[in-house]
């Protein structure tokens, strides 16, 4: 089996990466993912969406694992997550970060939102590849993103430091809201890459990455 993974960050792509498997990082940029994932779409017999996701539902906290997708992989999945959420996890062009703009998007059915989604299911579908959302919640729905990590992801999916740096400058009162939303990031990624090592496990690919005791500290 032949794996293509859409992602956002450099940091999430490092904790996917294994034999058989390839993820394309979309940084933010729509445009330029589906180009990308055109380009390597040829030869995947999955093609999945996976990364950090923000909820919409209420009922879902950070480090809740979330999937959408063809319900045979599903329910499988399900016997290594039984307390894992299934739903609609819809993708949006630009970030959904406000407590009521999460609101208006939860009315529309969906469970979580992201930023690659959408995208990654169009490429799916015109391509004939059978498609899966694998999700990790990083935010509450009733947690505001602070403007600092609205801007804190560079084109290429990593870290905007100096966006990050110069919107504390322009709002310190932010700082608080900054810190919560990292450790809650920190525990999703530690979720992600078990849902990974999973996934792997179940489709017998490499997904999953490195050993989480071996990672750089950036990584986990």
């Amino acid at each position: 089996m032949t794996i293509l993974i859409a992602t956002g960050m450099q940091r999430e792509a490092k904790l996917m990466a294994g034999p058989g498997v390839t993820v394309v990082t979309g940084g933010g940029d729509s445009t330029r993912l589906e180009r990308a994932l055109d380009a390597a779409v040829r030869g995947a017999t999955l093609l999945i969406s996976s990364g950090l996701a923000g909820a919409l539902d209420p009922e879902l906290a950070p480090g809740d694992l979330v999937l959408d997708g063809p319900a045979d992989l599903v329910e499988t999945l399900l016997l290594e997550f039984p307390e894992a959420y299934v739903g609609w996890v819809m993708g949006s062009d630009v970030p959904i970060g406000s407590v009521a703009d999460k609101a208006k998007a939860a009315k529309q059915g969906a469970i979580a939102v992201d930023m690659e989604s959408h995208v990654a299911e169009r490429v799916a579908a015109r391509n004939g590849v059978p498609f899966l959302v694998l999700r990790v919640i990083s935010d509450a729905a009733e947690d505001a993103l602070p403007p600092a990590a609205l801007v804190a992801m560079k084109p290429d999916g990593g870290i905007a430091l100096g966006a990050v740096l110069a919107s504390l400058a322009r709002h310190p009162a932010q700082l608080p809201a900054l810190i919560r939303t990292g450790l809650e990031a920190e525990r999703a990624f530690r979720a992600l890459l078990r849902g990974h090592r999973a996934l792997g496990a179940r489709l017998g690919d490499g997904l999953g990455g490195p050993d989480v005791g071996k990672l750089p500290p950036d990584m986990v």
